[in-house]
């Protein structure tokens, strides 16, 4: 067997089991139940994330004093909501960059070690295109992924606003049901809520201060409303029970809606492939009777 050959083989296995990779991180997969249910059955509070001390953290750290620059610019409100610290963020557009700039190059040597050459127009164009796509690829993932916590955020609020309503129906104080009311819920949202609201004890402020504040660190306006609904009650001694009812109805709403408009996209979207489908099944059922007339 020729070295070429050995070369592209080993080529096509790295990619294939880079493709697979991505292929099974990209499709949803079904969920172990029996893990589910010991997570949400797991009550402990998650440890403290610790500083990372990585090639990563410390290219994130050499690039944060330059984070004014195109491109280096952190997304505070995304990685907020995904709990990634800037520096991190950074380190991985780097890393990625610097593998991207890399991978043509070392193909390159593994061709010409086969006596395959190419002309360095193709390496030097190849390097300079996969180091800029991998360099953006954090910027475009992170984006999507705080879209999906974000709605989910707004999801847990509008629970989180209906356990209120009922602490407050059943007698305590404004603060006292924001403390009962999150410590029912076991998902990443009621622990920040109730993170946020053992930080505004310790530090002294009122507790929907300190949610206003988090809602906008995180761009989700729901936890600002409830913020502002809770302040009429705890400052000015209003009834809030009907409000944070009416508000828990329409977040309620606005998602119906928002999951109904994505169904229509998703339906219009499928138009086109039904037709295709449509059209080739009806070529496949005219095509014995066409070539029937024309021999005929």
């Amino acid at each position: 067997m020729s070295p070429l050959v050995v070369v592209l083989l080993l080529l096509g296995g790295v990619g294939g089991a880079g493709l697979t990779l991505v292929v099974t991180q990209l499709v949803p997969t079904t969920p172990d139940l029996r893990a589910a249910l010991d997570r949400l059955a797991d009550q402990r509070p998650s440890p403290p994330l610790l500083p990372e001390t990585g090639l990563r953290a410390r290219l994130g750290r050499a690039l944060l004093g330059h984070s004014a620059l195109p491109g280096l610019r952190p997304p505070l409100r995304e990685l907020a909501i995904l709990r990634i610290e800037p520096h991190v963020w950074l380190g991985e557009k780097a890393l990625l960059g610097v593998i991207g700039l890399a991978a043509p190059p070392c193909l390159v040597a593994l061709l010409d070690a086969a006596g395959v050459g190419l002309p360095w127009v193709i390496p030097t164009l190849a390097s300079v295109v996969t180091g800029m796509l991998l360099f953006l690829l954090p910027s475009l993932t992170v984006r999507d992924r705080a879209a999906i916590a974000r709605e989910d955020f707004a999801r847990a609020v509008g629970a989180y606003i209906e356990l209120v309503a009922l602490e407050r129906l059943a007698g305590s104080g404004t603060t006292q049901a924001l403390e009962s009311a999150a410590l029912v819920g076991r998902s990443w949202v009621f622990e920040r809520v109730r993170e946020e609201l053992l930080r505004s004890r310790l530090s002294g402020t009122t507790p929907w201060q300190s949610l206003s504040r988090l809602g906008e660190e995180l761009g989700v306006p729901e936890l600002g409303d409830l913020s502002g609904i809770l302040r009429l009650a705890g400052e000015e001694g209003a009834q809030v029970y009907q409000a944070l009812r009416a508000r828990g109805r329409s977040l309620r709403t606005v998602m119906l809606t928002r999951e109904h408009a994505r169904s229509n996209a998703a339906s219009e979207r499928m138009v086109l492939p039904v037709a295709l489908l449509a059209l080739c099944f009806a070529l496949m059922i005219a095509t014995p009777a066409m070539y029937h007339l024309l021999v005929t």
